[in-house]
């Protein structure tokens, strides 16, 4: 199974496995006001309309350790993460597995995207409701946050989608896990609607390579 840490840095990218699936048309919970419903919609509409996006990103660790990297996503179904060296470690999503490779070990592990919380940005078509139910929303100099759980089982975790209003965009995500356990990304500087190369988006063992050359 993929580590958890690792897995926090999916939004959805996360540690607990959350399978999200389903096209239920977005209908935020009654007690959010109209003024938090037109806000919930201008978050689906960003997220569905991005193609590409690509960033540096700053992740803290549950231990509260530190690490850097490069985030970039292809929707629908396509994601790849690689941390800054010293770390060689890498996450890689091809549009049906999410797979991560453990340098330290020279073992990669995998699972269904649709078993886990990157599922939630991948997929085609993504909606704030039927099996994703938000919590909560906070509204305050100048950040909107938006709470989610699985809908048939929120005790598996919340995650916690940070926008800037100024100019709408999506900065930061939290995830917090069953265990209580909580990891922060941060992009920094992130870009829209750049052109990547689809070759990146498949799993290849590093240590095949080398036994290549």
């Amino acid at each position: 199974m993929i580590r958890r840490t690792a897995l926090a840095a999916l939004l959805a990218l996360a540690a607990a496995p959350l399978a999200l699936s389903g096209t239920a048309a977005a209908k935020p919970p009654t007690q959010f006001t109209d003024e938090d419903k037109t806000k919930l919609k201008q978050v689906e509409t960003y997220l569905n309309g991005i193609q590409t996006l690509k960033s540096q990103f700053q992740q803290v660790n549950p231990d509260g350790s530190l690490v850097r990297g490069t985030f970039q996503l292809k929707r629908p179904g396509k994601m790849r993460i690689d941390y800054d060296p010293p770390n060689k470690n890498f996450i890689v999503a091809d549009g049906h597995f999410v797979y991560f490779w453990d340098a330290e070990s020279k073992e990669q592990s995998n699972a269904p995207i649709g078993s886990t919380m990157a599922d939630f940005i991948l997929r085609p078509d993504l909606h704030l409701s039927g099996d994703v139910t938000v919590t909560s929303m906070d509204d305050s100099a100048g950040v909107l946050e938006v709470t989610l759980v699985q809908t048939k089982d929120p005790g598996l975790g919340r995650l916690t989608l940070m926008f800037q209003e100024q100019p709408f965009g999506l900065k930061k995500w939290r995830v917090l896990d069953a265990q209580g356990t909580t990891t922060e990304v941060a992009l920094l500087d992130p870009q829209t609607g750049v052109s990547l190369d689809d070759n990146q988006f498949y799993f290849r063992d590093p240590s095949r390579r080398k036994e290549r050359d």
